[in-house]
């Protein structure tokens, strides 16, 4: 088996699902929101988030302390075993910054989950107008 047979095999045990991307004007940074399966028996950790629509795509936490609330950029957010873990508006998200143009609501876009095991996993988003709120991720 080559590597990339290796990895894609790997990469086969987390799925994601209800990708999509808020749409704002290029000086503002987008971001993304999906929830990620894991059907193995071990935690996944992803550690990554890649697109070409945007020079950098960084994972944060949005963390509440009282009345107000701060983003927090993280290394990593582990996905449990036979469980799930949601990006979500108020929650975890992908930020989305330096876009190659800016994302256009209707238009969908390519983005690549790199996992600490060296998998990945591919998901094409939806781009959202500024407004939408979001749907709870399926």
């Amino acid at each position: 088996m080559t590597g990339a047979q290796a990895a894609a095999q790997a990469a086969s045990h987390v799925e994601v699902s209800g990708c999509w991307i808020r749409a704002m004007p290029a000086s503002v940074p987008s971001s993304g929101y999906f929830t990620l399966k894991n059907d193995s028996d071990a935690p996944a950790t992803l550690t990554g988030v890649a697109t070409p629509a945007f020079g950098m795509a960084m994972l944060h936490r949005t963390e509440s302390n009282g009345s107000t609330s701060t983003m927090v950029a993280i290394d990593a957010a582990e996905v449990p075993a036979h469980g799930e873990l949601v990006f979500a508006p108020k929650g975890y998200h992908v930020m989305l910054e330096q876009p190659v143009k800016p994302p256009v609501p209707g238009s969908r876009i390519e983005m690549t989950f790199g996992f600490a095991d060296g998998s990945h996993a591919r998901a094409t988003c939806d781009v959202k107008p500024a407004a939408y709120a979001g749907q709870p991720a399926q």
